[in-house]
């Protein structure tokens, strides 16, 4: 599909730049964009992957869960 859009000068020549460094077209340079933006499939680049981990313990004496201002005192050290 062709159409036409209006864009910032300084925007259009490092989309011209960054396409002339790639050896590709400004065409591929916005599909990627537009891609990316939009959470296409075909972006380049891989997607974050999460990864979980985690750690076994057991919880200190007197520590309440529920009580979230004694829980940052006690991360803080400060009891």
């Amino acid at each position: 599909m062709r159409t036409t859009i209006d864009i910032n000068d300084a925007l259009y020549r490092e989309a011209r730049r960054k396409a002339a460094d790639e050896g590709v077209s400004l065409k591929e340079i916005v599909e990627r964009a537009l891609k990316s933006q939009l959470g296409g499939k075909g972006a380049r680049g891989a997607r974050y992957r999460l990864a979980w981990r985690t750690e076994k313990g057991r919880l200190r004496p007197g520590v309440r869960l529920d009580d979230r201002d004694a829980l940052i005192d006690i991360m803080e050290g400060r009891s």
